[in-house]
């Protein structure tokens, strides 16, 4: 691990004037950063610990929506009574990652800024674009098997590892940013994170030093929510595929689709083309199954990761139906 510097900062103001600086960045929990580090994957000079800040409070919001702290742990969102009653797809999704221990130690915030898992990315003596730009991308015609199927590019074909940024996807949440110039914004998720294209080591739309200190839940949408995980073990493991869906249902009518896929994409993947092709259908197998075929009409395997298609498919089925028998 290189040399760094630290300072634990006593206020968002601050902690944003000092993340500003090169070659600062920001760590709460550490559960992904300190690993990199190690590896000398990320060789910050400075870290800013924003653990202490007053983000981590869980409110309910006018109209029936919720706030969620950027600083709340990942244990205590998957354990709030509201968390589990209104938004179980989000409960459900914290629940399937990582272990009791990480839970407890990672925040919301930093879950969001997680990196991709794909091991040419650990790898330093291997080409990566994202850890390396312009090195070129040892997983394409390499092994292949964990990587994108949707959103790649011919620079990146990494996914992104968060289960909880599916179900937020899916929840239609906000993203709440405090930047440098002490100015706030909101970005909705399905904006917040970039596709790789040429620059697959920008992997988010924020700006130098800005912050994440909050999500914002809407009111629960109608409907029966399921996080289903695909994946190589039972526990301790990311996506191979992961299906967020939210099925409202009336006389075996389907009146209200959200879908959204993890472990397939370089983001979270909604899709809007499942939806409409379930929104007013029968909630039957045979429905479920046209929307996903619809769903996974642009996917492209690499060989061997082509098992993707097929899994994706078959687990969207399996929530769906699942999902509609319950609602």
């Amino acid at each position: 691990m290189r040399a760094f510097t630290y300072e634990r900062a006593p206020d968002a103001q601050a902690a944003v004037a000092a993340a500003s600086m090169p070659g600062a960045k920001y760590i709460s929990g550490g559960t992904n950063l300190l690993d990199l580090m190690k590896l000398e994957i990320e060789q910050p000079t400075h870290l800013v610990d924003i653990s202490r800040l007053p983000f981590k409070a869980i409110a309910e919001l006018p109209g029936g929506g919720l706030r969620i702290g950027a600083q709340a742990a990942n244990s205590d969102v998957t354990a709030d009574r509201r968390v589990r009653t209104r938004y179980a797809v989000l409960s459900q999704a914290l629940l399937a990652g990582a272990s009791g221990q990480l839970r407890n130690k990672a925040s919301i915030g930093g879950n969001l800024v997680q990196r991709t898992r794909c091991p040419y990315f650990y790898d330093t003596a291997a080409d990566c674009n994202k850890r390396d730009p312009g090195s070129g991308c040892a997983a394409i015609g390499g092994f292949n098997r964990i990587h994108a199927i949707l959103g790649a590019s011919d620079a990146c074909i990494a996914t992104h590892p968060s289960d909880m940024a599916v179900a937020l996807t899916a929840l239609e949440a906000q993203i709440e940013l405090l930047g440098a110039d002490q100015t706030t914004r909101r970005v909705a998720i399905g904006d917040f994170y970039r596709l790789p294209g040429d620059t697959p080591h920008t992997e988010t739309v924020l700006g130098p030093g800005e912050m994440i200190t909050g999500v914002t839940l809407p009111p629960p949408p109608p409907g029966r929510q399921i996080y289903r995980k695909v994946r190589d073990r039972a526990s301790y493991e990311f996506a191979l595929v992961s299906v967020a869906a939210i099925i409202a249902a009336n006389e075996g009518r389907i009146t209200a689709a959200r879908v959204a896929f993890g472990g397939v994409a370089p983001k979270p993947w909604r899709s809007v083309e499942a939806e409409a092709a379930l929104t007013g259908r029968p909630a039957t197998m045979a429905t479920f199954r046209e929307a996903a075929e619809v769903a996974m009409v642009d996917a492209v395997g690499r060989g061997q990761n082509d098992f993707k298609i097929d899994l994706a498919k078959r687990t969207l089925c399996r929530t769906l139906a699942q999902a509609a028998q319950a609602g």
